[in-house]
């Protein structure tokens, strides 16, 4: 594996600056194109997949994480209140409590559940210095987060759907996980006291932890116990990944979470006329977007998948006779999506704008010949050929090879 803080410097993904701060890297061009396909990937996969996508606030009154718990339970890893205008507000810690108030906002039959609502947002945690690392630790991310607020029939199949998308995406971005954990209380586990890491009470997280392990034995996954690894507010699924230097971390999770809708008196109207409670499902496919895109890089070295490549298309004129006809097939290609470049003729030997230009999955070669006769030949990043075929056909070919397959199939 390569180190992604490294090579995410070399090739110009991303970088940091003491001026803004320890922890909170910023996006280069190329590194903003990755993680913009990453960001519509996502999009795309949970649209079809029935999720409705939202907007929230960065920050709220603490009162917010005070019912949700966090505040109780998870402070030392907040930022500090802000007093302004005499009202305590706070950098979320997490996405939830928001998605909590936004069901609570209007009232619901059980005929809209389960509902499925999902938010690519900023998400803000005050680690200290020396826990910082690259992508992997990071104290202002973009979390890929949703939940799931259904009925307790349909959690099962809830938290299973959310598992075979985890799986899916990890397939079409080229990447594996190192195990699966199920992240339960401490064997020891008191519920529900001032002095407990959790809350709620017993006998719903072993109900919580119950349906999780139906989930991973129907999925067919080895899992390993984790005791004591649980949200405060329940148990969850978490998919580990390995880093360059051998170190574990949780990129994506499945939690079910009993505590919240209790804690915000979350309802819906049932079958039978009554008020029910809803149960919430938590859901990251990729977890931070940072730490995805430090896996991406560590396993791809630069290398990435067509669809998530920077540059997904070199176009290669071998003379100046050649540029008018390249600059043209640049502009055709952009029209269908594709992110392109020229490496223009001036810029070397045509061996050494390959060569420039290795990590692009696609280089399409203009000669004499192919400009005359309105063709392409298209050398792919394994050093394969295609024959020249006409311009269009070409880039209809690239275009349909650049997509994931999660899209390209209907999901």
């Amino acid at each position: 594996m390569y180190d992604h803080r490294k090579i995410g410097r070399e090739l110009g993904l991303f970088d940091s600056d003491p001026l803004i701060g320890a922890g909170l890297p910023y996006w280069l061009p190329a590194g903003a194109a990755v993680r913009r396909a990453l960001e519509s990937y996502i999009a795309e996969v949970e649209r079809r997949a029935g999720y409705q996508q939202v907007y929230s606030p960065v920050m709220a009154k603490k009162e917010l994480y005070e019912i949700s718990g966090h505040w109780a339970k998870y402070h030392d890893d907040m930022y500090p209140p802000m007093d302004i205008g005499g009202e305590e507000l706070v950098l979320r810690p997490s996405i939830c409590p928001h998605h909590a108030l936004m069901y609570r906002s209007r009232s619901h039959s059980y005929r809209e559940l389960p509902l499925r609502i999902s938010e690519l947002g900023g998400q803000y945690r005050a680690e200290l210095s020396g826990a910082i690392g690259g992508l992997s630790r990071v104290r202002a991310m973009q979390l890929n987060d949703a939940h799931i607020f259904c009925r307790l029939d349909q959690v099962a199949a809830e938290a299973a759907s959310a598992l075979r998308l985890i799986n899916q995406a990890y397939a079409d971005m080229g990447i594996e996980a190192s195990r699966y954990v199920l992240a339960l209380p401490s064997v020891d586990a008191e519920f529900n006291s001032p002095s407990s890491k959790y809350v709620g009470d017993a006998a719903s997280w072993a109900q919580a932890a119950a349906l999780l392990r139906e989930v991973l034995e129907d999925a067919g996954v080895d899992y390993e116990d984790a005791p004591g690894d649980a949200a405060f507010y329940g148990p969850k699924i978490d998919i580990q990944m390995m880093d360059s230097a051998g170190r574990e971390f949780s990129l994506s999770t499945v939690q079910i979470d009993f505590h919240q809708p209790a804690a915000f008196g979350l309802e819906y109207i049932g079958a039978d006329g009554n008020k029910h409670r809803p149960v919430m499902v938590h859901r990251a496919i990729v977890g931070s977007i940072e730490r995805a895109m430090a896996q991406l890089i560590e396993v791809h070295g630069g290398a990435f998948p067509a669809w998530l490549a920077p540059v997904q298309v070199v176009v290669l004129p071998i003379s100046d006779d050649e540029e008018k006809v390249a600059a043209e097939v640049a502009r055709r290609a952009s029209d269908r999506g594709l992110r392109v470049e020229i490496a223009h003729a001036d810029e070397g030997s045509l061996g050494a704008r390959i060569r420039e230009n290795r990590l692009a999955p696609y280089q399409a070669v203009i000669g004499a010949r192919e400009a005359a006769g309105g063709e392409l030949a298209v050398r792919e990043r394994d050093g394969s050929k295609w024959e020249a075929s006409p311009i269009g056909e070409v880039l209809d070919r690239i275009a349909d090879l650049s997509v994931p397959a999660a899209v390209r199939s209907g999901g």
